[in-house]
């Protein structure tokens, strides 16, 4: 063995999560996983645990353990997200207007985009099911940069940070629809709590005074009080991360928002996320109708076709339009061909995607089922397309050269 060499085992997993790659690939083997368990002879277990009901119910608080993965795990996952928000505001490729303007702008197309293939399917189909409309908007950053750095080598520096604006400014996109579509009932004095106890955390970040034992309870207090408000749990995570400084304090070497991404970036990727995924993409299709249903199903139509397909079409024709009629410009080096493969990349949803579709439709709704299936096929279409697309890109500037 090399001298030094780090036997610990929980060390090698936090480096190895350094690897955008190996992050996405972890993600997928929680959803893999839990898809053969809740079809395999042995699913009933699954599902026990799944539904194993845990916390006070005096408190509102007894949910199942998968709900506890979506609307309490993953809250760290949106903090981390809250973070990085706030430092790509503060200091990254959302700082100026100018240079953010058309990847931020490709987002809402791209967003758009899934939408309106959404709408066709069911339009086509006369289905009338319109409630999955906001399943495939997502795009997840660490896959999606993971499948750019694979098969992108060879496209110009810039491609990468416009993806990486492009999917910073759809998460935001998507923690708004989360807010604004998928709240039940409203209730303001457990809104304003909420704000009061975030508020207080940004205060004593802000003052830098940052002791767990402060931090802590009143993180859960926002949690508690976000979850109690009607609006979506995570969202308290979003805004807890929001309001951390992301600029240098006198004698600091580190912003502190920086600080607590290296602090829960290893804990949301190595385990919150793909314990979502494994809780959330447990469908047992024979029960859902098979697969052939599924397939057909114009639900997931929508779905597995909007993430890819509706992604290139609102991204690449967003930007093409930008660049046409409004003259704006891209980065260094980076034309519409290369947009194209990049935008088949975007519709890689997976882990808000997930989320929403547990949103939109209720666990004993078929169309549930239906839709975290479709999230997986989707996401899988836009690797392999997105991997051939970026490998032919690649090729012909190799020609051009």
């Amino acid at each position: 063995m090399q001298p030094g060499k780090n036997k610990n085992p929980l060390a090698r997993y936090r480096i190895a999560l350094q690897n955008e790659s190996f992050a996405g690939l972890l993600l997928v083997v929680g959803a893999l996983i839990a898809l053969v368990w809740a079809n395999s002879p042995v699913r009933g277990s699954y599902f026990t645990i799944a539904q194993t009901i845990v916390g006070p119910e005096g408190l509102h608080l007894d949910l199942t353990i998968a709900n506890w993965a979506a609307d309490g795990l993953l809250t760290v996952f949106f903090f981390v997200v809250g973070l990085e928000l706030k430092q790509e505001f503060s200091t990254g490729s959302l700082h100026d207007p100018r240079k953010a303007a058309v990847p931020i702008l490709a987002a809402v197309c791209g967003m758009l985009g899934p939408i309106g293939v959404y709408f066709a399917v069911q339009l086509i189909t006369g289905s009338g099911e319109y409630g999955g409309w906001a399943i495939p908007v997502a795009t997840d950053i660490a896959f999606a940069l993971a499948v750019l750095s694979i098969f992108g080598k060879g496209l110009p520096a810039a491609a990468r940070t416009f993806l990486m604006t492009l999917a910073v400014a759809d998460d935001l996109g998507g923690i708004i629809v989360i807010a604004l579509f998928f709240s039940d009932g409203i209730n303001f004095l457990w809104l304003g709590l909420a704000i009061v106890a975030i508020a207080l955390f940004g205060f004593a970040c802000k003052k830098r005074f940052a002791r767990w034992w402060l931090l802590w309870p009143l993180a859960i207090l926002a949690w508690y009080f976000m979850h109690s408000s009607g609006i979506h749990a995570t969202i308290a995570g979003v805004a807890l991360g929001m309001v951390v400084p992301a600029r240098l304090a006198a004698g600091e070497k580190e912003n502190l928002a920086r600080r607590f991404t290296e602090k829960f970036e290893f804990a949301s990727a190595g385990f919150v996320v793909p314990i979502f995924a494994f809780f959330a993409a447990g469908v047992n299709i024979t029960e859902a109708g098979g697969l052939g249903e599924l397939l057909s199903d114009p639900v997931a139509v929508g779905i597995y076709l909007g993430l890819p397909l509706g992604k290139l079409i609102g991204i690449s024709g967003g930007v093409w339009i930008m660049l046409r009629f409004f003259k704006l410009r891209l980065g260094d080096g980076i034309t519409i061909g290369d947009i194209v493969p990049v935008s088949i990349v975007t519709g890689v949803g997976f882990t808000v995607s997930l989320l929403i579709a547990q949103l939109s439709y209720p666990p004993a709704d078929p169309h549930e089922a239906h839709a975290k299936v479709a999230v997986i096929l989707g996401s899988f279409i836009a690797i392999v397309a997105g991997a051939i697309a970026l490998r032919i890109r690649k090729a012909q500037r190799l020609r051009n050269a």
